[in-house]
């Protein structure tokens, strides 16, 4: 009963990831099918929860860092992890992958090409997500967790973006046997389309976008003109990129 009243609290406490949840669980069910979209929400989740569960204890794979329970009366804890920070990886991967499938169009969806470019796309993402929830205390995320060694850019470790590569990938790797199976399993009508065969397929990428623009947003409003900067100049070249790409697969 504690759990379940935890977790009320937390949709409330952090209402913004779960638009972004629900984005996610939308644009998968349109595209990969509901079932497929379960399964890949609790691999995901798994993945990032095991990940952060091991780093805040011995490193690997984010890094050495510790979270601050200032908020475990106010938002569901699992073990030391808070239940939102291992969630959000169930959508940044999603929308990583389909990302990455309009970049790459003509490569199998599981083709290592696409699961290297999303995870680090995931990653690139992460290079706008981390150093502003560092400083969460300047906004309403609150001062969530710490480096005990602070890291070279804007505080955060290499080994933090290694950790978001590495996940992201792992996460898509299985994803992709597991899709595998049910492929086989499955009946023809069943058959996964692809990312731009219907209105829906640019959903996934479309709330990558979402996402780095409330961090960049989020980053300017708190005065971090300098990181929010080398953010913009970072993703300016992926985005005219992404919208060629759409464009160019638009008219073909």
């Amino acid at each position: 009963m504690e759990a379940l009243k935890l977790l009320i609290l937390t949709v409330f406490f952090r209402p913004y990831v779960f638009v972004f949840l629900a984005i996610y669980l939308y644009a998968a069910a349109k595209n990969i099918g509901p079932r497929r979209a379960v399964l890949f929400t609790f691999i995901a989740w798994a993945v990032a929860y095991i990940s952060e569960f091991s780093s805040v204890r011995n490193g690997f794979p984010f890094g050495l860092y510790y979270y601050i329970p200032s908020t475990k009366n106010k938002e569901l804890w699992i073990f030391g992890v808070p239940f939102m920070d291992s969630l959000s990886f169930t959508f940044l991967s999603y929308s990583s992958w389909q990302t990455a499938r309009v970049f790459l169009p003509r490569e199998e969806k599981f083709a290592w090409k696409t699961i290297l470019l999303g995870a680090f796309l995931m990653t690139l993402l992460d290079v706008v997500i981390d150093p502003l929830a560092l400083r969460g205390d300047r906004w309403f995320l609150g001062k969530i967790y710490y480096y005990p060694y602070p890291g070279p850019y804007f505080g955060v470790t290499i080994e933090n973006f290694a950790g978001w590569f590495f996940v992201g990938a792992l996460t898509m790797r299985i994803w992709k046997g597991v899709d595998a199976r049910l492929a086989k399993n499955s009946r023809p009508v069943e058959r996964v389309p692809g990312v731009l065969s219907n209105k829906t397929g640019l959903l996934g990428p479309a709330l990558y976008f979402i996402v780095l623009l409330f961090n960049l947003s989020m980053t300017f409003w708190i005065g971090e003109t300098r990181l929010g900067l080398t953010g913009v100049a970072l993703f300016l070249p992926v985005t005219a990129v992404f919208l060629a790409r759409v464009k160019r697969l638009s008219i073909s």
